[in-house]
């Protein structure tokens, strides 16, 4: 049998990544940070333990940048689900609830990393949270910003607060106040996005997540 190719190779190593990065994910928003290990996230990727160290130097690593990874993908579905639009108030709108729809759905995942965070090591630099920053920027530029490098900053705090005030246990705020004051904020229609009512009785979050990560393979069983 002749070796693989590099680009072969390449794609391996990807999709690893890539099944590392979901595994972590799915296993955070079922059991919390510190009641998932490394092993376990390997062996929900089917991959050798080994190979999370040679992609990520610790687990907050891992999870920071897998959840990044979903934020990305989740907001760049909303942003061009059908029926699409230019409109930079509209993708606006849609980019609010997005990130506002985790914290709704995903308040364990949320949480955990709302509070990795505020640890020592903060943001952490990778991939995914790159892309994140690109989109979100976009979407400010869209909207109409004459100063991007400002005005990104500000969006990107405004929904962290939005967030964290929606999951601080016991006494979270509710997600449509959030939203309307984000809305009042940056001068939206109620209308625009997906307002609560129109998202009501969706059911609880969707549990294959496949879709967000590129790992060319949907989850068994998903």
């Amino acid at each position: 049998m002749s070796p693989r190719s590099a680009s072969v190779n390449e794609e391996l190593r990807r999709r690893s990544r890539e099944r590392l990065l979901q595994a972590a994910v799915e296993l955070v928003d079922e059991r919390g940070f510190e009641a998932t290990t490394l092993g376990d996230i390997a062996d929900r990727a089917g991959s050798a333990r080994g190979l999370v160290s040679y992609y990520f130097p610790g687990k907050r690593h891992l999870v920071q940048s897998a959840v990044h990874r979903l934020m990305h993908g989740t907001l760049e579905e909303a942003l061009e689900r059908e029926p699409r639009s230019e409109d930079g108030r509209e993708r606006l709108a849609r980019a609010v609830d997005a990130i506002l729809g985790l914290a709704r759905d995903r308040p364990v995942l949320m949480r955990q990393h709302m509070a990795g965070l505020l640890q020592a090591e903060g943001f952490v630099e990778c991939p995914e949270q790159r892309r994140l920053s690109e989109l979100l920027g976009d979407t400010v530029a869209r909207y109409g910003s004459a100063d991007v490098t400002a005005d990104y900053p500000m969006l990107r705090a405004q929904l962290m607060g939005a967030v964290y005030a929606a999951l601080v246990p016991g006494v979270p705020m509710p997600v449509p106040a959030l939203r309307a004051e984000l809305f009042q904020r940056y001068g939206l229609d109620w209308e625009l996005g997906v307002p609560p009512e129109r998202d009501a009785g969706c059911g609880a979050a969707e549990r294959d997540l496949s879709r967000f990560f590129a790992t060319g393979e949907r989850t068994e069983g998903s």
